[in-house]
C-alpha cells in the first residue's frame, strides 16, 4: 500500500469513527470497490487529466450523489481533485486494516485448490480464532496450481501446507542429494 493510500483511507476512517459510521463506510467503499472492479475504465475517466476537473466531479455527483453517504460522496471528489483517484483502491485497503485493527478483526486470505465448503470455511475460523484470539474474518480464493491443501496469510504470518509446497521442497532436496 501506499503512502497517499494510507493516509487518505486512515483519515477518512477517523472521520466515519467521529460518528459512528465506521461500518457504514466501510459496506459502501466495498460496493464502490467491485464497481470499479467492474467498471476500471470509470476510473480511468475520473484520473484522465485531460478532462476538466469539474466535469469529472459532476460525473461523481450524477453517478453516487444520494445514492453513498455524503463523507464518502466527498472523499471520491477530493480525491479526483487531488489527481489521487488512482489511490483509491489503496485508500479503501487502509481504511478497511484501520477498522479490523479498532475491531479486533483478523483477516486471513485463504488460497485452495478448489472452492472451501461452507463447513470447512467454519472449521477453519473456528480454529484460527482459537489460535488467534481475534475474530477472525476469511478471504477466500481458488488457485488450481496449487494442486491441493491451503495457504494461510495473516498479521504478516504466512503458512503453505499446499502440495505445490511440498512437491518444491521434495524438488528442492532432490536438487541438493549428491549422489
Amino acid at each position: 500500500m501506499n503512502r497517499t493510500g494510507n493516509v487518505y483511507g486512515r483519515s477518512l476512517y477517523l472521520l466515519a469513527s467521529e460518528e459512528g459510521l465506521e461500518e457504514q463506510i466501510l459496506q459502501e467503499l466495498s460496493v464502490l470497490e467491485s464497481v470499479f472492479a467492474q467498471e476500471p475504465d470509470y476510473l480511468k475517466l475520473l484520473s484522465a487529466r485531460n478532462l476538466p476537473k469539474q466535469e469529472r466531479l459532476d460525473v461523481l455527483q450524477e453517478s453516487f450523489g444520494g445514492k453513498v453517504h455524503t463523507y464518502v460522496l466527498n472523499f471520491l471528489k477530493l480525491l479526483t481533485e487531488k489527481g489521487y483517484m488512482t489511490h483509491f483502491l489503496d485508500c479503501c485497503r487502509a481504511y478497511r486494516e484501520q477498522y479490523n485493527e479498532e475491531k479486533g478483526i483478523l483477516q486471513v486470505n485463504v488460497v485452495s485448490a478448489v472452492a472451501l465448503s461452507q463447513e470447512q470455511k467454519q472449521k477453519l475460523t473456528e480454529k484460527l480464532t482459537a489460535m488467534t484470539g481475534k475474530q477472525v474474518f476469511l478471504v477466500c480464493r481458488e488457485d488450481p496450481t496449487v494442486l491441493g491443501g491451503i495457504r494461510l496469510a495473516y498479521d504478516g504470518i504466512e503458512v503453505d501446507g499446499t502440495v505445490q509446497n511440498r512437491l518444491q521442497a521434495v524438488e528442492k532436496t532432490l536438487r541438493n542429494t549428491v549422489l
